[in-house]
C-alpha cells in the first residue's frame, strides 16, 4: 500500500522527469489525484494547458469513457495522459447513476441536485447497497493500459459530512460507521475507489523503472 507523501524512488525519478497529464476540469478530482501521489509528481491538468473544451464522454462504459478521454488529450498534445471515470453503482436502482453519475439530475445540474434525486429514487426502500467504480486509462505513445478500483458501501438515508464532493455525503464505506464526507482527507484517501486505482496505477509506473 502506498502511503501518502511516499513514493518508490524509481516512480518518483519517472515523473520528475517527465510531464504526465491528467485529463480533468475537475480541481476537486486533480486535488485529491494529486494528494494521493503526495504531490512530488511533475502532474498537470488542463487548466494548465489552456484547455478548457468539454471532451465528449460517449460510452456505456466507464473504462470507455476513460480511454477515450485520454487519446483525446494524448492525440492532441502528444504528452503521456492519464483520464479517469468513476460512477456510483447503486443496487436498488439497477446499477444506476453509473456512468450517468455526474449528470443524473440533467446535463446541467449539480452535486447537490444529483443527492437529491438519489435520496428520493431511495425513498422507502431498505436495500442500501452501492459501490463506487474508478477506472482510471493510462496512454503512454498510444499504448493503453487500464486500472480499476472499487469500494463497496450503502446509501445513507441523509446527508451526513462537510467534506469531500460528489455522492460523498451520502456514501458509507462498507465496515465503517462515517460516510466518506465525515472523514478528512487523510482517511478517506487511504480506502477510497480512487485511491486503489492510483495505488495501481503508480504500482505500474514503478515496476516499468528501475531505481
Amino acid at each position: 500500500m502506498l502511503e501518502q507523501g511516499v513514493l518508490p524512488c524509481s516512480l518518483n525519478y519517472y515523473l520528475m522527469q517527465q510531464k504526465l497529464i491528467f485529463a480533468t476540469n475537475n480541481q476537486f478530482k486533480f486535488n485529491e489525484v494529486k494528494y494521493i501521489l503526495s504531490n512530488k509528481l511533475n502532474l498537470i491538468n488542463l487548466k494548465e494547458l489552456n484547455f478548457s473544451e468539454d471532451i465528449p464522454e460517449i460510452h456505456n462504459s466507464l473504462k470507455g469513457n476513460a480511454q477515450s478521454k485520454a487519446l483525446f488529450i494524448y492525440d492532441k498534445f502528444k504528452i503521456d495522459c492519464f483520464a479517469d471515470d468513476t460512477g456510483l453503482e447503486i443496487e436498488a436502482l439497477n446499477g444506476d447513476p453509473g456512468v450517468h453519475s455526474a449528470r443524473y439530475a440533467g446535463e446541467n445540474c449539480n452535486f447537490e441536485d444529483n443527492i437529491e434525486k438519489v435520496l428520493k429514487m431511495l425513498t422507502g426502500v431498505k436495500n442500501r447497497k452501492a459501490k463506487f467504480i474508478t477506472v482510471i486509462s493510462l496512454v503512454e505513445n498510444g499504448d493503453i493500459t487500464n486500472f480499476e478500483g472499487v469500494i463497496n458501501g450503502e446509501i445513507t438515508d441523509e446527508k451526513k459530512g462537510n467534506y469531500g464532493f460528489g455522492y460523498d455525503p451520502i456514501f458509507m464505506p462498507e465496515d465503517h460507521i462515517f460516510t466518506f464526507a465525515e472523514m478528512t482527507k487523510e482517511e478517506k484517501n487511504k480506502i477510497s475507489h480512487r485511491y486503489i486505482a492510483i495505488e495501481k496505477l503508480a504500482n505500474y509506473l514503478n515496476n516499468k523503472m528501475n531505481c
